[in-house]
């Protein structure tokens, strides 16, 4: 089967690479170009483990062809960090031990990320929400939730 050419931008990165058409985002991400952050938990959509941003939309990777990314503006858990820090919502995490295992923690971050993006003033009630789709079997939910809105009043307060 031939493969497909793709020309996407991950991370604020144009980037092109060659697909199979029945490969997942998922699989393109971390076997084409080596972004393993976003993990293989299920499989079929129902973790929240593979989560990344597309043209400014969750999704879970592994339900999204690799193909589907051309022209996108795709965000991953790479794109998190900066070459000056951590993002507010990774340090967020470390202070408030919202993680054990990792392999639920950047589907979280990303969600995470989507969410404070659209609203920057979440209640928990909407953090909880928002974050329904991603499953931890590890630290539970409370640690996860209290890190977002640290996070929230960090980024308000412009830290």
């Amino acid at each position: 089967m031939a493969k497909l050419h793709v020309e996407t931008t991950i991370n604020g990165e144009s980037t092109e690479i060659l697909v199979d058409p029945q490969q997942s985002l998922l699989e393109t991400l971390r076997d084409g170009l080596m972004l393993t952050g976003a993990k293989e938990g299920c499989n079929d959509g129902n973790c929240g483990a593979c989560t990344v941003i597309m043209d400014g939309r969750t999704v879970n990777s592994c339900l999204v062809l690799g193909a589907e990314a051309q022209d996108a503006d795709i965000t991953t858990i790479e794109g998190l960090a900066t070459p000056r820090g951590l993002h507010p919502l990774q340090q967020a995490f470390l202070e408030n031990a919202a993680l054990q295992c990792g392999i639920c923690t950047p589907g979280f971050l990303i969600s995470s990320k989507s969410l404070l993006d659209s609203n920057p003033n979440p209640s928990e009630e909407e953090v909880r929400f928002w974050l329904a789709g991603n499953l931890c079997r590890c630290t539970g939910y409370d640690k996860i939730v209290r890190a977002v809105l640290d996070a929230a009043k960090e980024m308000k307060a412009g830290n």
